[in-house]
């Protein structure tokens, strides 16, 4: 087995050893629907896991990838097209997106989120 002492990105691959049981910190616990997030790296692409109680929250979206890891509910774009979010769902959010998300379970995912797409890049 190669010494961890001689990679010096051993300790940087594994980011959550357990992201279902990753303790959170809220943004605004007192906000209508508080959505607690950890980043898990500080670097140019964010990653981390991120958690909302049911209700109902509006947003505008980062350009986004993310893994539904437990919980349950929808998400529904300003297009009227909507999204069940389930564990395993993987869902790629564009920057701009106008969304409503409803939370029936509390939900947790895992996100990146990826460089903005420029106006005439493919989506």
């Amino acid at each position: 087995m190669p010494d961890p002492r001689e990679n010096p990105h051993a300790d940087t691959r594994l980011l959550s050893p357990d992201a279902a049981a990753e303790s959170l910190t809220s943004d605004s616990p007192d906000a209508p629907m508080p959505t607690p997030a950890t980043p898990l790296t500080d670097s140019p692409l964010p990653v981390g896991i991120w958690e909302a109680a049911p209700g109902v929250d509006v947003d505008v979206e980062v350009e986004e990838l993310f893994v539904v890891l437990s919980g349950r509910g929808t998400v529904e774009f300003a297009d009227g097209s909507t999204l069940d979010l389930v564990p395993g769902a993987v869902v790629h959010l564009h920057e701009g997106d106008h969304t409503t998300w409803r939370v029936t379970e509390t939900l947790r995912k895992v996100y990146v989120q990826l460089p903005a797409r420029s106006e005439e890049g493919p989506r």
